[in-house]
């Protein structure tokens, strides 16, 4: 039973699949102007995309004669199908439509899609050419470096933003053009989901960064309540009082 996916990943390691097809970490990291004359980078996180293989499967079959699969009817009725290289997970219908995640970089989500169809083909399912493949979104992460006042950010925003602190410490900013949701810290750490293409994310980051250096907090206390200098003078002070008392009662005790 296990021939089959013995045949396909020999033919994968051999070259028989689709040429071209290796992976790479290029993409993963994007750089993004900020508007003022500088840049940043974002880190792509997680790529969601779908494609339609265009034909009836058997999932039995396909997790019976393949490896790395999962599939339990009475929970969720598809096939979980896992790869190595690139490091993607396909959710995989009996329609023919598949879900492919984990992947960090367009070229590579693309990539993953040609091979699990590769592999459905080889179970015994001729899979279209055209595989209608479709990039849903993009996860991306990164740091302005700053922290920043997100009660005056929403406060000045709020038709786009939304901070509710007691259920969720992010600021939620949804941007209209192009179409992304921040997820915005007090640390200054930002995650930009919802974008279709890697260029949304460079946009996106274009036009908020200066918004956000408005709100840019400027005073920083280490130590509410504490003034800077004065807390090692005063822990001094009063470890050397503890210490006379201690030498006074010593000496009453000598004395008697």
């Amino acid at each position: 039973m296990a021939t089959n996916v013995d045949k396909s990943n020999d033919a994968e390691k051999s070259g028989v699949a689709p040429s071209s097809h290796a992976p790479s970490l290029a993409g993963s990291v994007i750089e993004a102007k900020d508007g003022l004359g500088g840049s940043n980078y974002i880190r792509i996180q997680n790529i969601s995309c779908t494609a339609n293989l265009g034909v009836r499967l058997d999932l039995k079959k396909i997790a019976l004669k393949c490896r790395n699969t999962e599939f339990n009817p009475r929970r969720f009725g598809a096939v979980i199908m896992r790869l190595r290289e690139p490091r993607a997970t396909a959710l995989i219908f009996a329609s023919g439509k598949m879900c492919i995640t984990g992947t960090k970089s367009t070229h590579n989500a693309t990539l993953a899609t040609k091979k699990f169809a590769y592999i459905v083909e080889r179970v015994g399912f001729k899979p279209e050419e055209h595989l209608d493949f479709k990039v849903q979104n993009i996860v991306g992460t990164t740091d302005v470096g700053f922290p920043i006042r997100l009660e005056g950010l929403v406060y000045a925003h709020s038709m786009y933003a939304s901070f509710e602190p007691e259920l969720f410490p992010g600021l939620i900013y949804r941007m209209i053009k192009p179409r992304v949701v921040f997820l915005i810290f007090v640390s200054g750490k930002l995650v930009i989901t919802g974008a279709r293409t890697e260029e949304d994310l460079r946009q996106a980051f274009t036009k908020l960064y200066p918004v956000l250096l408005d709100f840019r907090k400027l005073n920083v206390a280490t130590l509410p309540g504490l003034p800077s200098g004065g807390s090692s003078s005063t822990a001094a002070t009063t470890q050397s009082g503890k210490k006379a008392k201690l030498n006074d009662s010593h000496r009453e005790i000598a004395e008697v």
